[in-house]
């Protein structure tokens, strides 16, 4: 379904050490790129006196929106593994944040590609990946006679009522799958009196 995406239920954290070099990883599920970028703000305050706060988010359900950073690394040696793991494990709505305190031996490129590459698979895989669908919200209004149809539909294990207000007209506000809104919209307008 194209309202399906994964994503961690709750934050994790992993490490990763290689020559005296520490990794600390936490990956983080987070709603937007603002979000995200919040998250970063607080481990790179946190984390100060490391030497580097590397990144990467990727956000919503198309997986379009993404961002990394080195943060003083060699260019593409730290963002691009850790988005590479949120890539692997088809992730979205998620920030993973790497922090290295330098052992003081030099790993190289190719070394410093693993070490950022497998502190982020650390933290996901401490984490408990779940499936989760984009929603859409419906709100319509219906004359109190219609009642008994309209709870009909609504009651359908799918919908989820989010507020209902009950007089001579009434209100009603629902969440659905994304994928499912037209066909509980279609449904619902088939009632008479109901209007969106």
């Amino acid at each position: 379904m194209a309202d399906t995406f994964y994503t961690l239920n709750a934050p994790a954290e992993g490490i990763y050490k290689e020559k005296m070099s520490k990794f600390l990883a936490f990956a983080v599920p987070v709603t937007s790129a603002a979000e995200a970028k919040e998250v970063i703000a607080k481990y790179q305050k946190e984390y100060f006196d490391a030497r580097h706060v590397c990144w990467a988010y990727m956000i919503g359900s198309a997986r379009t929106e993404f961002l990394s950073n080195d943060n003083g690394e060699p260019s593409g040696t730290a963002g691009k593994p850790i988005l590479g793991q949120i890539n692997s494990f088809n992730l979205t709505n998620i920030v993973i944040i790497v922090v290295r305190y330098f052992g003081g031996i030099k790993l190289g490129t190719s070394g410093l590609i693993v070490a950022y590459r497998e502190a982020a698979r650390e933290a996901i895989t401490a984490g408990e990946i779940i499936e989760c669908h984009d929603m859409a919200e419906i709100t319509f209004t219906f004359p109190y006679l219609s009642m008994n149809d309209v709870m009909k539909v609504v009651k359908d294990p799918e919908i989820k009522i989010i507020s209902q207000t009950f007089d001579n007209a009434c209100e009603m506000t629902v969440t659905t799958r994304a994928d499912n809104r037209e066909r509980v919209a279609t449904r619902l307008e088939n009632i008479d009196g109901v209007t969106f």
